[in-house]
């Protein structure tokens, strides 16, 4: 600290002599000063401790296999249904503890980008941040699920069962478009006969909501499947399908093949029925042998891949990611917590 000295000046004016009587003390007072301004300056302080290094967060499933399989398995997961439905599967999504919470990523939003929800410890949270402009939930309603502000909920009739008087109102109040059956050509979910989805395909119309066919589980662009089965009766029959709703999951976890082969698949079906197509299930689960997973970094990988060659897509209006919650049982899934995005989650929040 610097001193002025402005009392002993002003002294000096006032009395000469004072002045000589004084300046033997003045002296001492200043030597005293300065060299306790120099213990002060040289004191030392320690050394100054380096920051911890910030932890690294954790988003590797447990038990994934990084290797990659040479074939494609197009059979989904067994998807949740609603109520008077039977699935295989309905996932109950707890969040997984001792995982480091990663930095927020920046959150991009677009028309096309949508999910698949079910009701988890945050799941509101977890809508609102993951950036989707849509999401549905398998059934006519979203109940425990608040729509974000900008977010509009799709209804699903998922079944045989689910053609009631009741569900086909609460479709038309609750939406602006209806997605069909859900996996009729698969053992567990709808499972309907073509010929039983026809007979009940004019109640669907009768909502009047813009309509989705069936979203069969494989073999869309197949002649002679299920699909293409449905879809000849629906034309003989003059029966509206509005836009073809499809699932794909990819056993190749290299992503340029999994995205050619995506690619491959859609433009297959869109070349034979020329509609609109609406991707509502996709992810990389090899369902060849068991359930096998890639790692966070490669389903992360082929997700930011995938939606930047769908948003090249005109003729694609939408697609839904499987799904908004993960476990270590769900590794496809966005959002362990309503804030912990895993490192799929924060690739979708950066997708367009």
């Amino acid at each position: 600290m610097r001193a002025t000295g402005q009392g002993g000046a002003g002294a000096a004016r006032g009395n000469r002599g004072a002045r000589r009587l004084l300046w033997p003390l003045a002296v001492a007072a200043v030597v005293v000063l300065l060299v306790t301004g120099v213990i002060v300056v040289i004191q030392p302080t320690g050394p100054t401790p380096a920051p911890a290094a910030a932890p690294q967060a954790i988003n590797e499933p447990l038990g994934a296999n990084p290797s990659s399989s040479s074939a494609t398995a197009t059979t989904p997961a067994a998807t949740p249904s609603p109520t008077g439905a039977t699935p295989t599967l309905t996932p109950t999504a707890k969040p997984t503890t001792g995982r480091t919470v990663a930095p927020a990523a920046p959150v991009a939003t677009s028309k096309r980008k949508g999910v698949g929800v079910w009701t988890f410890d945050g799941v509101n949270q977890a809508l609102a941040s993951s950036g989707a402009s849509w999401y549905y939930t398998w059934d006519v309603a979203h109940q425990g699920v608040t729509s974000p502000q900008g977010a509009e909920f799709v209804p699903m009739i998922w079944g045989a069962k689910s053609v009631t008087a009741t569900n086909l109102q609460q479709a038309r109040k609750n939406g602006s478009h209806l997605l069909g059956f859900n996996e009729p050509d698969l053992k567990g979910q709808a499972e309907m006969t073509v010929e039983q989805a026809l007979e009940l395909w004019p109640q669907l119309e009768a909502t009047g909501l813009p309509l989705g066919s069936p979203a069969v589980a494989w073999g869309g662009d197949r002649p002679g499947e299920w699909l293409d089965r449905f879809m000849a009766g629906a034309k003989q029959r003059g029966y509206r399908v509005d836009f073809i709703a499809l699932h794909w999951y990819g056993g190749d976890f290299t992503t340029a093949n999994a995205v050619n082969q995506l690619r491959s698949y859609l433009q297959a079906v869109h070349d034979r029925y020329k509609l609109p197509v609406w991707l509502t299930e996709f992810a990389l689960i090899d369902f060849s042998n068991g359930v096998r997973f890639p790692t966070q970094a490669q389903q992360a990988s082929f997700l930011t891949a995938a939606t930047r060659m769908l948003g090249g897509l005109s003729w694609l209006q939408r697609y839904a990611w499987f799904g908004l919650p993960a476990t270590d049982k769900d590794q496809t899934g966005l959002f362990r917590t309503g804030s912990e995005a895993t490192a799929v989650g924060r690739a979708y929040q950066a997708a367009r």
